[in-house]
């Protein structure tokens, strides 16, 4: 990472360890503490009443996304799931209760203040089925093929390799597994000095991806069955919106690319290391072909 994106996170970084002090600071025994954000583009009013009702009232205030993604990610009894970004736990704590005491759900985090709130909350709220980790959505602190959903609410949008972050995601589904997150993100026409022009980078918006770029980066990574449903307008061409998208299955993988090999040229060889390969020019033998292309598959 070089030193602007250094400078960069620790700038997010900042700004989220303060909104956090905000809420612990502003919590006496009379009064609840005041919302950090007050944007009715972003923050607990995006939940419903009766989320709220079931959430601590400092959860609530620490609420910094532009959308639910609980709400779209059709969470099911017994699931593992993990938010990317869990700031103070409002998703963690919802996400619990829906996939309840057979399922889990994790929370990361690189705020030590954050993460300090959420394990407040999730002891004030009573959920046992929970877990905080420290670290970055670009370096998944668990094992691959462990999750069954990944969600996040108005963060990638702040990862200095967005693309890392769609990896790391796609690791550690299970195959068949699916992310629904909540983001912002802009209108293909605008660039990225437009967009800077409409808010800043720690405010959700310089750093969005554009519909087209975020459906790129998904892809690229590896997902599958992606959608970009905008939910409401958060600037003039920025949008927060629900991402969905589903990590293949070990079948439907194995396929793709039993396809691939069959299909592309790979060493100057078609259906490259199965039964049917073959060289692409007739008058070599495959072994030959190989050897010509500099292929490590020559076996």
């Amino acid at each position: 990472m070089n030193e602007q994106s250094t400078a960069l996170r620790e700038t997010v970084r900042r700004r989220y360890a303060a909104a956090a002090v905000k809420v612990t600071e502003g919590t006496t025994a009379c009064c609840e503490p005041e919302p950090v954000e007050i944007d009715g583009n972003f923050g607990s009013t995006l939940y419903t009443t009766d989320e709220r009702d079931t959430l601590p009232a400092e959860a609530l205030a620490a609420s910094l996304g532009c959308g639910n993604p609980t709400a779209g990610a059709d969470l099911r009894e017994g699931e593992r799931v993990l938010d990317l970004g869990c700031g103070g736990g409002i998703d963690v704590l919802l996400s619990a209760g829906r996939v309840g005491p057979t399922g889990r759900a994790y929370g990361l985090d690189m705020t030590e203040e954050m993460l300090a709130l959420a394990l407040t909350n999730a002891a004030t709220a009573g959920a046992t089925n929970v877990e905080f980790l420290k670290g970055t959505i670009e370096a998944i602190p668990l094992p691959a093929n462990t999750i069954d959903v990944v969600i996040s609410n108005c963060v990638i949008n702040l990862s200095v390799d967005k693309q890392a972050v769609f990896a790391e995601a796609l690791r550690v589904l299970r195959p068949g597994g699916r992310i629904g997150v909540s983001d912002v993100v802009a209108d293909n026409a605008l660039t990225h000095d437009q967009r800077a022009e409409r808010g800043d980078y720690v405010g959700c918006i310089a750093g969005a991806l554009s519909f087209a770029e975020y459906r790129a980066g998904l892809e690229a990574a590896g997902f599958t069955d992606i959608e970009i449903a905008p939910t409401h307008a958060v600037a003039d061409g920025m949008h927060s919106a629900i991402i969905r998208a589903t990590k293949p299955n070990a079948v439907n993988a194995g396929d793709t690319a039993a396809r691939s090999a069959t299909e592309d040229p790979c060493c100057g060889v078609t259906a490259c290391c199965t039964s049917a390969e073959k060289a692409t020019d007739p008058s070599t033998t495959v072994r030959e072909a190989r050897s010509a292309a500099g292929c490590s598959c020559q076996n």
